[in-house]
């Protein structure tokens, strides 16, 4: 068998030689030749509804159009969009979603970014001579992380008796778990422990320093998001006797409280009511007695028994027929009197 050099002299060229000479035409590039790279603004890495700019650097002058595609290869099926630098127009492929913009040096925007855009984009620039140089950039898009919050087993312990379990809930399961207490970042201790992945804390010896505030924060490579403090009530010994009552006993007894008071004021009440309506009564009896009741206490006028707020004055007219003064019989004077009631004030 002949050797390949001669065979090659002869101008017989194997299989697998013309497929390498195939694929150096289509891939290679003069070693003069910077190569195109791909940057990501901001950041390959981001959050769910910001917009990602695929910037080419490195284009040659020979460059007759761009093609991008979702993924790592070149499959027609996955073609986002092209740009033809001739006829300076755009054409829209299978994996185009509205979103994605393709512009004449060869960048790519795509806009409002979900965690499906995830993943590989490939671009591939083509030169006058049909030579084609591929790139490729990773997007990783996260979602955007909401505040979480702190849950407790018990809000309220005891001192040395009751140990206390901290949960951080988050929507976001794809986290990590930090814990702080008063602004102090957590470790497992003799009297603290966390979990494998740190999403709750566990206190083992609860004491009336453990009051907080407590706070988880969640993380993911681009974002952070901290909870609320929270804060335990922590009773011992000395606060036992007077706070150890639950929040309904104590309820129970300010209801208690305020209905003795209503009711002792509605019975005051009551009592001055009667006592002022009996005297207006009875100086209603007094103003309204008639002028015969009055005439035959004509003479008990200075009588201390009389109403203090009520003054009468009496001018008495006499038509005498015969004045002849006779003990025994006081009926043989006709005597009218005419009353005149003055009601001093």
């Amino acid at each position: 068998m002949e050797p390949a050099s001669a065979l090659s002299q002869r101008g017989h060229v194997p299989w697998q030689g013309f497929l390498l000479s195939v694929s150096l035409l289509t891939f290679w590039s003069p070693p003069t030749t910077a190569q195109l790279v791909l940057e990501l603004m901001p950041s390959s890495n981001t959050t769910e509804g910001n917009d990602v700019l695929f910037l080419v650097h490195n284009q040659t002058d020979d460059l007759i159009g761009y093609s991008w595609f979702k993924g790592q290869t070149l499959d027609r099926k996955h073609q986002i969009a092209s740009y033809n630098l001739g006829s300076q127009s755009n054409a829209t492929g299978p994996a185009y979603s509205g979103r994605e913009t393709i512009y004449p040096n060869g960048s790519l925007l795509v806009q409002k970014v979900t965690e499906e855009d995830t993943g590989y984009y490939t671009l591939q620039a083509l030169n006058s001579v049909l030579q084609a140089e591929i790139v490729t950039g990773l997007l990783y898009v996260y979602p955007e992380l909401l505040k979480p919050t702190v849950t407790t087993n018990n809000s309220a312990p005891v001192e040395h008796k009751d140990p206390v379990v901290f949960t951080c809930v988050s929507e976001i399961q794809d986290v990590t778990y930090l814990w702080l207490i008063n602004s102090q970042s957590v470790q497992n201790s003799t009297r603290l422990e966390l979990s494998q992945d740190n999403r709750t804390l566990m206190l083992l010896n609860v004491t009336r320093n453990d009051t907080g505030p407590y706070e988880c924060e969640i993380r993911n490579p681009v974002s952070a998001s901290r909870s609320d403090p929270f804060y335990l009530n922590v009773f011992h010994e000395s606060t036992q006797g007077s706070f150890g009552l639950s929040a309904g006993a104590i309820a129970g007894i300010v209801i208690g409280v305020l209905a003795a008071i209503a009711l002792i004021a509605a019975l005051v009440y009551f009592l001055y009511i009667r006592k002022t309506g009996g005297a207006s009564d009875q100086r209603e009896l007094t103003d309204h007695k008639p002028s015969a009741s009055n005439h035959s206490q004509g003479h008990s006028d200075i009588s201390p028994n009389k109403v203090a707020e009520v003054a009468y004055s009496s001018l008495n007219f006499s038509v005498q027929e015969s004045k002849k003064p006779t003990s025994a019989s006081p009926s043989s004077t006709t005597t009218e009197t005419v009353y005149s009631e003055v009601k001093k004030k």
